[in-house]
């Protein structure tokens, strides 16, 4: 049985109890501390060490032995300033450190020394009774990392090995226990295999000494790329080190407590363990000094705590008793963070997170980085070809592979050594060391080296019972120790598990050892009840693919917790050389045991038929062999498997490979309408050399096939998403025949039906749609520049002018957008242009093109409604240029007209308006807020996912009808999935990868109505700010005439803003993709941007709701109910029917300093950058409700104009679209 370090009062408990009801603060800094004593030379030297060969002026830790009296002083003065738990003066007290100064043999007597003076300071301190105090011996991280090679020729060399950090801090944390320290701190972690060394050995030594030894973790985010020196992220990081059962995890220099407060909220919400953090007091200045006083830092810290982000506090580099004693006042009042319940999920981790729960897809292992399954892969590792093994690793994460499987078990190897040199490799290739690691051995000695070489939290596959429980629980208390995963093979003393019963209870025995014996995490558990080969011809193999997918149910619910795992191409054994067979049967055998609960398997990622797409009489004869359904099942299957032995393919979904006999102009149309780029360059390179010039392979093969692409369009038997991976394959193929084109000189120039610079105007940043048209133009041969966005005037004409446009196409998602269009058309007609103008964007309209852009000029207008129309349109602008301008002339002139007749229905005048406002019971107004003020949110893109309205993203796609049941619909459905599933793919690579980086900020605020404006006081001194509303004027005798303003009692009550984003991190990705001629995946990513944002809105609402207000604290709708509103309140936006006003933006930045919280910015125009952003208001009164503004008269304008101490022209300017004179 265990005791703890204190035999009669366990530090555990006592410090859990201490910091369950209050915060607690560590010390500050002892480095800085000691630079005040500006010690020279023989200061550190001391009597002991004067004749000592080395300079040894700076080893702090030496001051232990030299100056025992000066670190005791700084304990005590620690002490003296409020401290709960200092540290022992023991940083760079290890071999590596030490060996600078020849003082390797000093580990134990440092660290012993430094633990007696703490214990001492703390034991007199004790004696007063002041505050409970503990002594922390610290572990630090060496000068040496595990994870990164010193030699930028050789990223596989490591000047120092797992063993030799375990053996240093085994000796250290001995000695710092043996001279009285009450817990250990892993502190300053920039290279987490450092610290799992030390975790590895501080549970040695308990376990060798029978004690309980409480841990202290805290890590060190190095830069604002929120990533440890060894480049892993905070959540990683997390994964990687919780095995160890800490006391608290936490984080500490590098950094100031301003720049870590994200990576601290991140901690805060996952770990259920307590939270640390000891900032420097800010960043250096340029002589590396620290200036931030302890005032500024204490208030920074006060923000921390209120938030409810630690538990322990205290200061890093930079920090003096002074500053303990300021932090120490402003927490004293503060309650403690919460613990986050406890992770009901299997963590990993490479680089990044990888969380498996129940809500979790199936997760691929890739594996082909295995030398036993892949024969192209050992012989790169025999040839000794890393850098192209490398790529084998690259290909399969690349492939959707989110964990890799790596064996290097072959007799003719040493695989020991080449285990632990090709992951020492991976580990500088950030792609690769990306996702976690499994680590492949039917050998412990190799996954044993393997484990000491990652810093992650990676699988070890695998163990099992075969050679008795003792061996099996030896080994599993080792991974534990580790801390890492395991895969359990359902095998025993008496042989692997062929049967159900056997599977189920090899699996329960295991279970109850690794749990109740071990005390391993039942969420770390992976079984394997082993995949067998089918249609062997064997009788009792039949059963064998059943057996597995149905006792994964059953292991499931015998194991709770546990995940489920196999070796998929064991199932097809029997068919191998015939891959579109094999992959048949892996789809179709996934496909079932999937559903009974296999979490994971191992498999080649790049190589997964889809199972609704396999032709239905190979699905129907597989289905039969996996799930034995008939006697003949596999004489069925041996009949039909000659049809699909084809070796040169490598997938079912290409065995109709007929269409390669084609001519070569076929070839390319096929690539083109399939949106398929396997062959294309192979092609294009045929077609070039046979062609006389390079060019006419663009203006003919190439065209041919986008033409058809066009036709199939235009006759609705293509749809968008097709469209733009037509024009994926295109751009490959034309970038590919630009260098022969270039070579030639000729002046040739290639035949278009036109070209057109697009542009989205100035002030404004939304450009999908913009960005779709172009596509579907290109498509049609049509020349296309893309400006981009808040592209002005005078821009957009020098582009035309220069480069010789037919067209000139403008955008807007904004209503000052078309202002902007409006002076556009203003500029072409000053300078006598006569090119055609096309409108389009969802602010746009008919009306507004023909009342207020066509107007202004003589050239021809035309509004574009979207992708479908552009083609068209364009088209005829450039084939019958007269006949098309004159029938848009009287459509413009009919729409003047009826529009003019619409304007004179008359408004209700702004004083009657007034006295019909909406009567609102101000007795029902929502309670005040549980929490005033400004609140940052940072939520994970996991819980903005499920809050996902996907109606409006198939519409961006111009898709019509209603979602989900778009996917069933007889025309649209095929493409529409297709879309849906490519859609899926991206959005699990960049949920996984996290691109996105969402960031919001809300804030609560007393509010009161002053007629049509509302007051409210901001947290900023109390300030007033006035939000001006507008009034409808509409003249309908049974309509009230509603403003925002009417939702807000005249006092005592109060008011919301927020704005999120969603865009930030979209720019690299988006960038990639266009380099990669790929604007169908751009187009995707903007998309889903643009979707998360607005989930993000709607997540943020309902937090509002349920817990920051709190008046719907029971609210319990679901996704659809959320979308169709159903819950009490509004969440009114700038720009929008009930708040046209996009000045009131500015309110709201103003309010909660959005620029600097969350990094959005407003334009000229006032649309938000990143564009992937949503702002507005809360109301929360239940009889708050949208409405559509409408015109307004002149005599409200003037009103308005007047309460704002603005111009009316410049107030008729921003309101032009809801005027009604």
């Amino acid at each position: 049985m265990s005791r703890s370090i204190n035999p009669e009062d366990s530090v555990r408990k006592k410090l859990g109890e201490l910091l369950d009801y209050k915060i607690a603060l560590l010390d500050g800094a002892m480095g800085t501390m000691i630079q005040q004593y500006d010690l020279q030379e023989n200061d550190y030297r001391g009597e002991r060490f004067a004749d000592w060969p080395s300079d040894l002026k700076g080893n702090n830790d030496l001051l232990t032995l030299t100056q025992p009296q000066i670190i005791s002083s700084i304990h005590q003065q620690y002490l003296a300033a409020g401290a709960n738990i200092i540290e022992t003066n023991t940083f760079n007290a290890n071999a590596p450190s030490m060996a600078d100064y020849g003082l390797e043999d000093l580990v134990y007597e440092l660290n012993y020394a430094a633990a007696k003076i703490a214990r001492e300071a703390i034991d007199h301190f004790k004696a007063s009774g002041q505050q409970e105090t503990f002594v922390a011996g610290i572990l630090g991280p060496t000068n040496r990392t595990c994870s990164l090679s010193p030699d930028v020729e050789d990223p596989s060399f490591r000047n120092i090995n797992f063993d030799q950090l375990v053996a240093t801090y085994s000796e250290a944390t001995g000695a710092l226990i043996d001279g009285g320290v009450d817990l250990i701190m892993v502190e300053t972690i920039f290279d987490t295999l450092n610290a799992k060394a030390a975790l590895f050995a501080i549970d040695s030594v308990a376990n060798e000494r029978g004690i309980d030894i409480p841990i202290m973790i805290s890590g060190t985010i190095t830069d604002a790329s929120g990533r440890t020196l060894s480049g892993q992220t905070t959540e990683a990081f997390w994964h990687s080190v919780r095995h160890a059962n800490p006391i608290s995890i936490g984080l500490n220099c590098a950094l100031g407590a301003t720049e870590l407060r994200p990576y601290l909220q991140t901690l805060s919400q996952i770990s259920e363990c307590y939270v640390s953090v000891h900032p420097n007091a800010g960043l250096p200045n340029q002589f590396g000094e620290y200036d931030q006083s302890a005032a500024e830092m204490a208030e920074i810290i006060r923000e921390f705590g209120e938030e409810g982000l630690f538990n322990i506090v205290g200061g890093c580099c930079g920090t003096t008793p002074t500053h303990i004693n300021q932090i120490k006042t402003v927490v004293s009042e503060l309650p403690p963070r919460q613990r986050a319940v406890k992770s009901r999920a299997l963590l990993l981790s490479g680089l990044e997170p990888l969380t498996i729960d129940s809500n979790s897809l199936f997760v691929n292992i890739g594996e082909r980085t295995n030398v036993t399954g892949s024969a192209v892969f050992r012989k790169l590792i025999e040839a000794e070809d890393y850098e192209s093994a490398i790529q084998v690793a690259r290909q399969q994460v690349e492939n959707g592979a989110q964990i890799i499987d790596i064996n290097m078990d072959e007799g003719m190897l040493d695989s020991e050594t080449v285990m632990i040199k090709f992951l020492n490799l991976i580990a500088g290739e950030p792609d690769i060391a990306r996702v976690p690691i499994m680590i492949d051995s039917s050998k412990w000695s190799i996954i044993e080296a393997g484990l000491k070489c990652i810093q992650g939290k990676g699988v070890v596959n695998s163990i099992s019972m075969k050679e008795g429980e003792e061996q099996f629980i030896e080994q599993a208390k080792l991974v534990k120790r580790y801390g890492a995963a395991v895969v359990v093979m359902a095998f025993d003393e008496k042989g692997q598990a062929d049967t159900l019963e056997r599977k189920v209870e090899i699996c329960r025995r295991a279970y109850t050892l690794l749990t109740n014996v071990v005390g391993m995490d039942p969420y770390d558990i992976i079984f394997d009840p082993n995949i067998f080969a089918v249609a062997t011809g064997i009788e009792e193999h039949n059963e064998y693919a059943l057996s597995f997918i149905e006792s994964c149910a059953e292991i499931k619910k015998n194991c709770p917790g546990a995940a489920l795992s196999g070796g998929l191409s064991n199932v097809s054994f029997s068919f191998r050389g015939n891959n579109p067979l094999r992959e048949a049967m892996h789809s179709v055998f996934l496909y079932h045991a999937i559903r009974s609960g296999l979490t994971m398997a191992i498999v080649n990622a790049g190589q997964l038929a889809i199972y609704d797409e396999l032709p239905e009489k190979l699905r129907d004869a597989v289905e039969d062999v996996i799930l034995n359904r008939t006697s003949g099942a596999t004489e069925q299957l041996l009949h039909l498997a000659p049809q699909y032995a084809d070796n040169k393919t490598t997938s079912t979904s290409m065995v109709d490979q007929d269409w390669r006999g084609l001519p070569i102009t076929d070839r390319l149309t096929h690539s083109l309408v399939s949106g398929v780029d396997t062959y294309v360059l192979e092609d294009v390179e045929e077609a070039r050399l046979a062609a006389e010039k390079p060019l006419d392979v663009i203006e003919g093969s190439l065209m041919d096939g986008m033409n058809r692409v066009g036709d199939l369009f235009g006759a609705g038997k293509m749809f968008l998403p097709q469209v733009v991976k037509s024009a994926r394959v295109m751009k490959k193929a034309v970038a590919y025949l630009v260098p022969f084109i270039e070579e030639e000189k000729d002046g040739a120039t290639m035949q278009t039906n036109g070209k057109i610079v697009l542009a989205t105007v100035k002030g404004d940043v939304h450009d999908i749609g913009k960005n779709i048209v172009g596509v579907v133009l290109q498509c049609n041969n049509f020349e296309v520049i893309d400006l981009g966005v808040m592209v002005p005037t005078a821009k957009i004409l020098e582009v035309a002018d220069n480069e010789n446009c037919d067209l000139i196409g403008l955008s807007g998602l904004i209503t000052p957008s078309l202002d902007e269009m409006v002076g556009v058309a203003k500029e072409m007609e000053r300078r006598g242009d006569s090119r055609p103008l096309l409108i389009g964007g969802a602010t746009t309209s008919p009306a507004h093109t023909s009342v207020k852009i066509d107007p202004n000029y003589d050239g021809t207008v035309v509004y574009v409604k979207d992708a479908s129309r552009a083609v068209g349109v364009a088209q005829r602008l450039m084939r019958e240029p007269s006949v098309f301008a004159n029938e848009l002339a009287s459509a413009h002139a009919n729409k003047r007209e009826a529009y003019a007749a619409r304007a004179k229905s008359p408004l209700r005048p702004f004083p009657q308006a007034l006295v019909r406002k909406a009567r609102v019971d101000m007795k029902r107004k929502a309670p005040a807020p549980l929490k005033l003020g400004i609140t940052e949110l940072s939520p994970s893109l996991e819980e903005l996912h499920e809050f996902i309205d996907w109606m409006p993203y198939f519409n961006a796609w111009e898709f019509s009808g209603r979602f989900p049941d778009l996917l069933s619909d007889p025309a649209k459905g095929p493409e529409a999935r297709k879309l849906w599933n490519d859609t899926q793919t991206l959005l699990k690579q960049l949920m996984d990868e996290k691109w996105l980086a969402p960031k919001g900020v809300i804030g609560l605020f007393p509010a009161r109505s002053l007629g049509d404006a509302i007051a409210l006081e901001s947290d900023d001194n109390n300030q007033v700010v006035l939000l001006h509303c507008l009034r409808q004027q509409k003249s309908r005798e049974d309509l009230a005439s509603h403003s925002l303003a009417d939702f807000i009692d005249e006092r005592d009550d109060y008011l919301g803003a927020f704005a999120v984003t969603a865009g930030h991190g979209i720019d690299e990705h988006i960038r990639r993709f266009e380099a990669d001629h790929d604007d169908y995946n751009a187009i995707i990513l903007k998309a889903l941007a643009d979707r998360f944002a607005e989930a993000f809105a709607e997540w943020a609402h309902k937090k509002v709701r349920c817990e920051l207000w709190g008046y719907a604290a029971d609210e319990a709708f679901d996704n659809e109910a959320l979308i169709r509103e159903k819950y009490q309140g509004i969440r009114p936006a700038p720009g929008y029917p009930s708040c046209p006003d996009h000045r009131l933006k500015l309110v709201i930045w103003e309010l909660l300093n959005a620029e600097k919280t969350i990094d959005v910015t407003l334009t000229e125009s006032l649309a938000m950058w990143p564009t992937a952003s949503v702002s507005g208001f809360y109301f929360s009164h239940p009889q708050s409700r949208y409405f559509t503004l409408g015109r307004i008269d002149k005599d409200q304008i003037e009103e308005y104009a007047n309460a704002r101490e603005e111009s009316i022209d410049e107030n008729e300017t921003w309101l032009a679209p809801v005027l009604g004179y």
